[in-house]
């Protein structure tokens, strides 16, 4: 009977003990949700395709009918169980805003997708697992301002893959790179390729022409070289307003820096019509002084009257 108590108290002791060392370790819960509104072209199509790819957890839905109603996304991530939502929304079919937020307290970043170039348009050489981690790489801009933090905090949530995804792979084979140039965002991916240098050869011997050589301290001529090659896709994020809820809430954030593409567009037809207009005054103002000189229009000929004296001593 001891024996069997002694037993009982010893797996109650492990079983409580690893629950404990449970509750400590929290676990990092992240399933991001993609889905697109109507009237995204091919290209868009192909670019929310790459990114499902690479993010083992995440969860592809329908199109979206409303553009106004955004607020019903939340409950669509309640649905899936997604804690992170990009939305892509597009405009006349030529723009792209991706909403990104954090369902269901917020808060909520919208930024227009600009530079969109797919995998298949690049065709590099690189390649990853699917369904692999990545490795998350920031630049150091994003450490100066409150917005770029909260920033790359956001992006750190959708992109960072947990080890606990159902689809994801034990592996570590590629880096997606987020870069801070004149207030964009510039998003790269890049596969790790290592490869086995013999110990005859150099350690200054160069790399393929195709991939970028990494430096890693502590190097010995005989390890293998680590270098990058990018895989794509490619896209330029500019953000525009960051709101405190979850698509809606006040604006704690306005890029004013920042110009819609409709204003662009409007602009340059404005431009072409300022030219044509100037023209036509031109025009018109060359005609009234034909006019008033009495020369018939287009011809230096003066036009004949009743006092002309052609008409006069005919």
């Amino acid at each position: 009977m001891a024996a069997v108590y002694k037993s009982l108290s010893k797996s109650n002791g492990t079983s409580t003990q690893a629950s404990n060392d449970a509750e400590k370790k929290p676990k990092n819960r992240q399933r991001v949700l993609l889905i697109p509104s109507r009237g995204i072209t091919q290209r868009h199509r192909h670019l929310i395709n790459d990114l499902y790819s690479l993010l083992p957890h995440s969860r592809r839905d329908a199109k979206l009918d409303t553009k106004s109603q955004l607020h019903q996304l939340n409950e669509l991530a309640d649905l899936y169980s997604c804690n992170n939502v990009l939305f892509f929304e597009a405009r006349k079919g030529k723009d792209l805003y991706l909403w990104l937020s954090k369902p269901p307290n917020g808060p909520t970043i919208k930024l227009h997708v600009q530079n969109i170039h797919t995998m298949e348009e690049l065709n590099f050489t690189g390649n990853c697992l699917k369904g692999s981690r990545p490795v998350l790489s920031f630049d150091k801009a994003f450490d100066g301002q409150a917005h770029t933090r909260l920033l790359k905090e956001m992006l750190t949530q959708s992109f960072g893959v947990p080890k606990t995804s159902r689809k994801v792979k034990p592996f570590v084979d590629h880096v997606v790179g987020f870069s801070l140039v004149e207030g964009k965002v510039w998003l790269r991916c890049y596969q790790i390729a290592e490869t086995e240098t013999p110990r005859h050869v150099a350690k200054e011997a160069k790399p393929a022409s195709t991939a970028t050589p990494i430096s890693v301290p502590g190097e010995k001529p005989g390890d293998p070289s680590i270098s990058l090659i990018e895989i794509g896709p490619r896209l330029v994020l500019t953000p525009i307003v960051i709101l405190e809820g979850s698509f809606g809430g006040p604006v704690i954030y306005e890029n004013k820096e920042f110009v819609s593409p409709n204003q662009i567009r409007s602009d340059l037809r404005r431009k072409k019509a300022g030219s044509y207009n100037s023209r036509a005054e031109q025009i018109g103002e060359g005609k009234a002084k034909r006019r008033d000189l009495g020369l018939r229009s287009g011809e230096g000929v003066r036009e004949v009257g009743e006092l002309d004296d052609r008409v006069v001593f005919a």
